[in-house]
């Protein structure tokens, strides 16, 4: 009888091996399209082959070896009996190349594979800058980042972004298939070609955090698994390239800002806003790898970069016991340092909110209008809503109320609606 204790084992090797079992199908390939579909492969033979025999005791061993295997029969019917061939089948044991058979030791014959943890951490890297080459477009770099290095499924990504599944799974397929046209090969860029694509690396890393830390749509504010699953690469990244300041100063950024999750959500399930949260409830455990993520940065560097600055900026608040107690004059210092070094609209507006609680809203005012007035963020909910707060502030209720009802209609997360309506309420 089948055991449901060994699909669970691979769904939870899948989590936690399936990086690096794809990183070392493409080192022995040469071909990352085909390892992604090699694993993809093994690790439905292991739902086949688990619960009737048992899992392994060695799971990433067998996993490698049968999809070894794969790769020398997709060969055979390429009829690339070449040396990587020959090279893919020296190792395997008598009978090693029958077509989807088991390993007959898969402890013995997948021990060769892991010995070299070096060569381990390279095919992790290479993954990550392949996954985010800038020959893709930017879904696709997200998609097939979560896929293959995060683990997710592809419905498990259609979930997170509230996408249908065919279409994560066309953005993966066109992604591999760009991959293979432009001949991308599988390995760490060289020093000055990899510190080129590091930012797009880390970008997305970004992107997956943001629309996880606020989600744009749907009907949970947070969505911890997206959020968690950027915290895991940025680390993993972090280990990586340890003497690349801007890594860490992004894992500082996402370990400060999910410090702060706990109390972001009311027992009702709607946001609680900064001023509002209970600080006690914050993961004092996340902020100290947060500081000690900047301080690294700091180190490593010369000069903190746009995600060590805007990591210093959550510190300020992890550190503030109160909204009124934090150190609002620093922040406006930071966000200009910010603006300088990567100018954006997004960093403009919350320069204004910074100097509003240091100097006022009518400080704050003029920095808004200006963005307005440029037509920047004319979809995104957040500018009328900062306008609108700065207008109640002065009194000035009529074109308050009128910024806010703007911004209801221009928000697509139904927990943040439910703030701005209470918000437009309470206006009278």
């Amino acid at each position: 009888m089948a055991d449901p204790t060994g699909r669970e084992a691979v769904g939870a090797v899948w989590r936690i091996e399936s990086a690096r079992i794809v990183g070392a199908l493409a080192r022995y390939t040469g071909d990352f399209a085909l390892a992604e579909d090699l694993a993809q492969e093994a690790f439905a033979e292991a739902l086949v082959t688990w619960p009737r025999e048992g899992v392994p005791r060695n799971p990433a061993g067998w996993l490698l070896t049968v999809g070894r295997r794969r790769a020398i029969d997709a060969f055979r019917r390429r009829s690339a009996l070449d040396e990587r061939y020959a090279a893919l089948a020296q190792n395997l044991g008598e009978g090693g190349v029958a077509s989807g058979s088991a390993p007959a030791d898969p402890v013995r014959d997948g021990e060769d594979v892991l010995c070299d943890p070096d060569q381990i951490d390279d095919d992790m890297l290479a993954l990550m800058f392949i996954s985010c080459h800038p020959v893709l477009s930017r879904e696709a770099r997200v998609a097939l980042t979560l896929r293959v290095v995060g683990g997710l499924t592809s419905d498990e990504i259609a979930k997170a972004f509230l996408v249908p599944t065919a279409t994560v799974q066309a953005r993966i397929t066109r992604a591999k298939k760009t991959l293979g046209a432009a001949r991308v090969p599988f390995e760490v860029p060289p020093a000055k070609e990899r510190a080129e694509r590091l930012g797009s690396v880390l970008t997305v890393v970004y992107l997956i955090f943001t629309e996880g830390s606020s989600a744009s749509s749907g009907e949970d504010l947070i969505r911890l698994d997206l959020a968690s699953e950027a915290q895991r690469v940025a680390r993993m990244l972090a280990r990586l390239v340890p003497n690349e300041p801007e890594v860490h100063g992004l894992l500082a950024l996402l370990e400060l800002t999910a410090a702060r999750f706990p109390a972001r959500i009311g027992s009702d399930g709607e946001p609680v806003l900064l001023e509002h949260q209970d600080r006690r409830r914050w993961d004092r455990a996340a902020i100290r790898r947060g500081q000690a993520a900047l301080a690294r940065a700091e180190q490593v560097g010369r000069g903190l970069g746009a995600y060590g600055l805007q990591a210093a900026i959550a510190e300020c608040h992890a550190v503030a016991p109160s909204v009124d107690a934090t150190n609002w004059e620093r922040i406006v210092l930071l966000y200009e340092a910010l603006g300088r070094l990567a100018p954006s609209p997004v960093v403009d507006l919350n320069r204004a909110v910074a100097v509003s609680m240091a100097q006022g809203p009518a400080a704050a005012l003029p920095i808004v209008d200006e963005l307005v007035a440029a037509e920047v963020l004319s979809n995104s909910h957040l500018l009328p809503t900062v306008r609108g707060e700065l207008l109640t502030r002065l009194g000035r209720i009529d074109e308050a109320r009128a910024e806010l009802q703007l911004a209801l209609h221009l928000c697509g997360n139904e927990r943040e609606r439910a703030v701005l309506e209470r918000k437009v309420a309470d206006l009278g």
